[in-house]
């Protein structure tokens, strides 16, 4: 049965109506109404659902989701986090449901294309730190160099002027032989180096990256490590940055198991619901391997989503789960999160509902908590690492949830002491609440 319209549903069918060039009068006659009570529908003063709201949608073709909802979510984040990284306060954010509500398909194509770009961005982010700092591109340049030094030694000597003798000249040319092979070898190996798997985009990925979009395919829920003891897991074809990275969330992945289980996980979540800090009381298990546990739960019929993520202490994530709801930008996250308070309370468990803009707005709850990693060192500050999940649209409590932005150059939220930069959508920066 189709949803109740919001009040921008009438909105939304005097929009797509005008683009598709229908007078007003035959799109009611279509629908089965008169034109009067169209009127009064399009200016959102009458509500409508079930047949009529399907007949009308059905005369426009479109879906009616997209007359009473507008675009889905996830279409809407993408072409926000779009104009927060690249416009300069040109694009009307503040209409991009109306856009992806009238034409879903460029919609689609602006996310994608947003999508590509960021990921193009990161690729080439991630080649530049690999040529500065990489330990081992600096290996694979010094074998194709030292490789093609001793060739161009050995062509040196042999296309001198002077007069060597045939056993002499053989030896010369055996090192050529065997030079050359190597360079190749070397060759091949750096090659591959700038030539790693690429994604179903097209786009090679960083090894984070790699390593989420691998855990994504079970919904980060790794079967064959939840027995007693523990079944190898295939290893996928990463390479080998991301391959570790693997290897080490199988560590943490392994000993989350011993402490939880997930039978005695479930059985919590029976009596205390999706509420972290209640399971981990209960259980006497820390919140942080809660959290990792909860989100790493199989998938099941009526099991609700939730996300995860991980920060260091600078607040980079450095294991990210989104789900639909809840997108959380690398490096332009907004201060407001929880995960950061928790960076600045070690220790202490952050609960707190957020909502986060959009049309309409989505409720999430979320537990964090930061823990120190590590050894510590007299004359060191800790490492710290924060976790927090995210269980989006949740039971509204008594107390209104905590504003949270996407990004300060697309926040529409003009109070915020926390603004980092002017929005595009004007509000001013450092204004106080």
């Amino acid at each position: 049965m189709a949803r109740a319209p919001t009040s921008r549903t009438g909105s939304r069918i005097r929009a797509r109506r005008l683009d598709l060039g229908l007078r007003q009068a035959d799109l009611a006659e279509k629908a089965g109404i008169s034109p009067s009570y169209l009127n009064l529908i399009e200016h959102d003063k009458r509500r409508i659902a079930g047949r009529l709201l399907t007949n009308i949608a059905a005369a426009l073709e479109t879906e009616p989701g997209l007359l009473t909802d507008g675009a889905e979510r996830a279409v809407l984040d993408a072409m926000q986090a779009a104009a927060g990284r690249w416009d300069e306060g040109r694009a009307e954010v503040n209409r991009a449901d109306d856009l992806a509500a009238r034409y879903p398909g460029w919609a689609g194509l602006i996310a994608a294309q947003a999508a590509r770009i960021a990921a193009l961005e990161a690729r080439a982010q991630m080649l530049t730190d690999r040529i500065t700092y990489d330990p081992d591109l600096a290996t694979a340049l010094h074998g194709v160099i030292s490789a093609v030094t001793a060739i161009r030694s050995t062509a040196a000597i042999l296309t001198s002027d002077e007069k060597i003798d045939a056993e002499w000249q053989g030896r010369f040319h055996r090192n050529i032989h065997d030079d050359a092979i190597r360079l190749a070898a070397e060759s091949d190996a750096l090659v591959s180096y700038f030539d790693p798997p690429e994604d179903g985009a097209g786009v090679p990925l960083s090894p984070l990256e790699e390593v989420e979009g691998l855990l994504a395919q079970t919904e980060w829920h790794l079967a064959a490590l939840e027995d007693n003891p523990p079944h190898n897991i295939a290893k996928p074809q990463l390479r080998k940055p991301a391959q570790q990275l693997f290897e080490a969330w199988e560590a943490v992945y392994v000993r989350d198991v011993e402490a939880l289980p997930m039978s005695r996980l479930a059985a919590a979540i029976a009596e205390h619901g999706y509420d972290a800090w209640a399971i981990a009381g209960a259980l006497d298990v820390d919140l942080a391997q809660v959290i990792r546990r909860m989100a790493s739960l199989p998938p099941a019929e009526g099991r609700p989503p939730l996300g995860m993520v991980i920060c260091d202490a600078g607040g980079f994530p450095t294991m990210l789960k989104e789900v639909a709801g809840f997108a959380f930008p690398r490096g332009t996250a907004c201060p407001l999160w929880p995960v950061f308070t928790a960076l600045g309370q070690p220790g202490r468990a952050i609960v707190a509902d957020v909502v986060v803009p959009g049309q309409p707005e989505t409720r999430l709850k979320c537990w964090a908590v930061a823990r120190e990693v590590g050894v510590s060192q007299m004359d060191r500050p800790p490492l710290l690492q924060a976790t927090m999940l995210v269980l989006p649209d949740p039971t509204p409590g008594p107390i209104p949830p905590m504003p949270i932005g996407v990004s300060c150059r697309i926040c529409a939220r003009s109070a915020c002491a926390a603004r980092r930069e002017p929005s595009a959508l004007g509000a001013g920066p450092n204004e106080r609440l």
